[in-house]
């Protein structure tokens, strides 16, 4: 059974929440941009941010509560506050079936803009320290746990382009899906970046790791030194 109230800080809500005001904080989440869902694998239900709320004023009692319906792809609201549900929420509930994703973080940095006018159709960095905090897509088979990228591996991050409307990615966002199966993150043109991750845990840490390389191959194009 859902809840929305928890005294514990790992809770969805309050997570979702918690993340929201650090992300505001950042530039990340100005404004009323930005959005966030997380699943409870204890209840099976999905915490999916609203729209037109500043992130750093949201409460728990604010955020949609989904479960999964009786027909494929679906969801259905089990909690609905008196606010619009983000358009972002198709995107996320894509990334939660088809990565089999716990968390999914959007965010409008001012590096994730950028770098989208830098690059074409893909953002690739390489021989950078903090590339080793992104997955590989591969899992060791002796431990079955995934494996990270390594120094001298390359990180390569999908661009797509933007569209008058959030929900109108959600074809461009499958398609990356298919084209890139190890992708954990992808870009919008001109509007952000979405990450996606096996825990809320490591989903924060994709997002703010490729946020640092951005800025990082931002000032080295101004640097005008060599990726």
């Amino acid at each position: 059974m859902y809840s929305i109230q928890s005294h514990d800080p790992r809770h969805p809500a309050n997570l979702i929440c918690s993340l929201s005001n650090q992300f505001f904080h950042k530039e990340w989440c100005l404004g009323t941009g930005g959005a966030m869902s997380i699943e409870d694998e204890t209840s099976n239900c999905i915490y999916v941010t609203p729209s037109g709320v500043q992130k750093e004023l949201m409460k728990p009692k604010d955020l949609y509560v989904l479960t999964k319906g009786k027909e494929k792809n679906q969801y259905d609201p089990v909690y609905t506050p008196p606010l619009k549900i983000s358009d972002c929420s198709p995107l996320f509930l894509a990334c939660h079936e088809h990565k089999q994703a716990k968390a999914v973080i959007h965010t409008h940095s001012q590096n994730a803009v950028l770098i989208t006018l830098l690059y074409d159709k893909e953002f690739n960095i390489s021989n950078m320290e903090q590339i080793k905090a992104m997955p590989s897509g591969a899992v060791d088979s002796t431990t079955g746990k995934q494996i990270n990228l390594s120094f001298h591996d390359n990180l390569c991050i999908p661009i797509i382009d933007n569209k008058p409307h959030e929900h109108d990615l959600l074809e461009s966002l499958e398609k990356v899906f298919n084209e890139y199966p190890n992708a954990c993150a992808v870009l919008v043109r001109r509007h952000g970046l979405f990450v996606w991750g096996p825990t809320v845990d490591k989903a924060k840490i994709y997002n703010e790791s490729i946020d640092y390389l951005l800025g990082l191959a931002i000032k080295m194009d101004q640097l005008n030194i060599p990726m």
